[in-house]
């Protein structure tokens, strides 16, 4: 399969994964829980499938966020809620969210069979989980049994299976958490400030990641322009992404793909229309 049609497969239905992360009915869900930062909530949240795991484990799998942060949630937020009672926070705040945003498509036969075509390829996913932990914590949870769940649990597989991929890529080239972020930002995809905010990186320990890719020749002048040698070397990352990411998309064929594609841009936008995704859609909706 051309690598590119497993890319927009996933960026389709990415919006169906990523609400759960700011989805505003979090906020009220993981408070019950016992988490009530959202910071806390997210890191929890995403690492729970792992188990009550330590700091370290979440600073090697998320891989770009600065440490610190981390620990200012994990472990204590084992404390506050055990992760089996987070994963549940977590499926209920995935049904109440897409239950708003699609309606009267839930139970529909659109939806059913997009989640049919996302298990199969979520499940041969799961026949690849070398290298991959944060994908195979979240593989070995249990189907839910509705469709949309169904969809949604499908489309977080293949979205940590992507992401373990491409964190593989990363180590391969020799780039830590910041460095990483900060050719991100040289690529234009998302501006600088938001990828530094976001991850907390302090502005100091920004300037030294942007010195020693200028050191390595990947950067030229002072400012995030990449030198042909720091473009080539992030068009290697984004190329074994894809093709490292391509095996649960050959399962269902390139018109399986188009057809999941079809059904998933109608939901995604839903998801988009809704409020559910604090992101420029158009990176998904095309």
């Amino acid at each position: 399969m051309d690598p590119t049609i497993a890319r927009k497969t996933w960026r389709t239905l990415e919006p169906v994964h990523g609400m759960i992360y700011f989805a505003p009915e979090g906020s009220e869900i993981y408070a019950r829980a016992g988490l009530s930062h959202h910071r806390t909530a997210y890191f929890a949240s995403r690492a729970a499938a792992m188990g009550a795991v330590p700091a370290e484990v979440v600073i090697a799998t998320f891989y770009n966020f600065e440490p610190s942060l981390v620990r200012r949630s994990i472990p204590a937020a084992w404390g506050m809620a055990s992760p089996a009672r987070i994963l549940e926070a977590r499926l209920e705040l995935a049904d109440l969210a897409l239950r708003r945003a699609w309606g009267d498509a839930i139970g529909g036969d659109d939806l059913a069979e997009a989640a049919v075509l996302a298990r199969r390829a979520a499940e041969a996913a799961c026949e690849h989980p070398e290298g991959r932990p944060l994908f195979a914590a979240h593989a070995s949870l249990p189907w839910p049994d509705q469709p949309h769940l169904v969809l949604w649990h499908a489309q977080t597989l293949l979205r940590e299976f992507r992401g373990d991929g491409h964190l593989t890529a990363l180590v391969g080239e020799g780039l830590d958490g910041v460095e990483a972020l900060i050719t991100h930002a040289a690529s234009g995809d998302v501006p600088a400030e938001v990828l530094r905010a976001t991850r907390a990186w302090p502005e100091a320990a920004w300037a030294a990641g942007e010195d020693r890719l200028r050191a390595r020749g990947l950067l030229a002048g002072d400012g995030l322009t990449f030198t042909d040698a720091g473009r080539a070397l992030r068009q290697r990352i984004e190329d074994l992404t894809d093709q490292r990411s391509t095996a649960p998309y050959e399962v269902l064929g390139d018109d399986g793909c188009e057809r999941l594609r079809t059904l998933g841009r109608v939901l995604s936008r839903r998801v988009v229309d809704a409020g559910l995704l604090q992101v420029d859609p158009s990176r998904y909706l095309d």
